[in-house]
């Protein structure tokens, strides 16, 4: 199906607007107050609310709300097509470790489009494909009710009350080793999700064909606690990447609970949290040796008298033989005029003498260039030696080459320097 020419799917880019009265793509008025009516009082970080209309912010990725789907791609450089940004997406996201799947390789896919939800959808569908091709793990679980044969412990008092006109029957409480149990209540209620929601052809038939041989579950109520109750072991680790997207998808699905709203379902990424992280894994994956490299790594920064504690967490720290380090932070925006803001630059300055960094960086998408810079002294006169550079990196639209041409530019290229 050609989506540029269904009404209800909608692709924008990053930080763009859509309007009811204007623009290539419009929303209708109903399409709008659901959105509205998403975002509530509280604010949703996917978009802000403009005059007839909603700007998106930096997340990325699709809502689904009814029959609407909006699809929100990043866009930072020279590539301007929907689908260049879609297959630069999916590779990011692919890379990150967003879809962990049992498939040989992504290559076996059978979807041409890239498009986010299909792709999680089918992702899904392949993870219970391989769980039914190795067979559903039983449990051993708790059960009481009427039977006619006695096992397990006969419970007296409900026995009594309900079993005086049925002898032949006993009310006993037993365990029963099956495939119900909690894994696979949730893959179920994942997969009738996909049921309702799902509206590429292509995967309708192996939903309906895991339906059918799907053990009927228990209805389940669904919470981030749910998650937390759930516990692999070696016998159920085979479920990890199923349970990781049902997760995402259960989770992040806003059913109708009010007449007049729309079902939503929003699998939404920021982009500077993706970006960070792709930096981190492309420059993992080329470290020479004697480097090694920490994410995330937090210090603390300041603590008041009455005990509590603030701390600074640069996004990378490289460290090298010899006892060196470079801090990098990444930034997900176009810097345009090639100037970075002076928080940013605030910011790394605090990082450079913290963690005694021999020299820092600002990492952000755009045409390849190393502008190097220092820092003034005190006196404001004279320029210091520590040193910090602002880094453009251009996409590409091969992931692996993209991977190999941010360690060039970062591990080679600057410091080398």
């Amino acid at each position: 199906m050609d989506r540029r020419k269904n009404p209800n799917h909608i692709t924008v880019f990053e930080h763009q607007c859509l309007w009811t009265h204007k623009g290539k793509d419009t929303l209708s008025a109903p399409q709008l107050l659901a959105l509205q009516q998403f975002y509530g009082e509280k604010g949703v970080p996917f978009y802000t609310l403009i005059h007839k209309g909603v700007r998106f912010n930096e997340y990325v990725g699709v809502l689904q709300m009814g029959s609407l789907t909006i699809e929100v791609l990043p866009k930072a450089d020279r590539y301007t097509t929907e689908k260049d940004w879609q297959a630069i997406l999916t590779g990011m996201l692919l890379a990150v470790g967003a879809f962990n799947i049992h498939a040989p390789s992504s290559s076996s896919l059978s979807l041409k489009s890239n498009f986010i939800l299909d792709l999680y959808f089918e992702l899904f569908i392949i993870e219970l494909e391989y769980l039914f091709n190795k067979g559903l793990i039983k449990k051993y679980r708790k059960t009481e009710g009427n039977t006619l044969a006695l096992k397990g412990n006969i419970l007296f008092s409900k026995h009594l009350q309900q079993n005086v006109v049925h002898q032949e029957r006993f009310y006993v409480r037993h365990t029963q080793y099956d495939q119900q149990h909690l894994l696979h209540q949730v893959l179920y209620k994942t997969l009738r999700l996909l049921q309702r929601i799902n509206s590429n052809v292509s995967l309708n038939s192996r939903i309906g064909s895991l339906l059918l041989h799907f053990p009927e579950m228990e209805d389940l109520k669904v919470s981030e606690a749910t998650f937390t109750r759930l516990v692999l072991n070696r016998k159920t680790e085979g479920y990890e990447n199923a349970i990781a997207i049902s997760r995402l998808l259960l989770l992040n699905y806003h059913p109708d609970l009010s007449r007049g709203k729309k079902n939503v379902l929003a699998l939404m990424f920021d982009m500077n949290t993706l970006w960070e992280r792709f930096i981190y894994v492309s420059l993992r994956k080329h470290l020479r040796p004697g480097m090694s490299l920490t994410a995330q790594a937090s210090k603390y920064f300041w603590k008041s008298q009455k005990g509590n504690d603030s701390t600074i967490q640069p996004d990378l720290v490289l460290h090298m033989e010899g006892g060196k380090s470079v801090v990098m932070d990444t930034k997900w925006k176009n810097l345009g005029n090639g100037k970075p803001s002076a928080a940013d630059l605030r910011q790394l300055y605090v990082y450079h003498e913290y963690y005694q960094a021999h020299k820092v960086a600002l990492v952000y998408p755009g045409p390849a260039n190393i502008h190097p810079g220092n820092y003034y002294e005190a006196d404001h006169q004279v320029l210091s030696d520590k040193e910090c550079s602002v880094i453009t990196i251009p996409t590409e639209k091969g992931i692996a080459a993209w991977q190999e041409s941010i360690a060039r530019e970062l591990l080679r290229g600057w410091l080398g320097r």
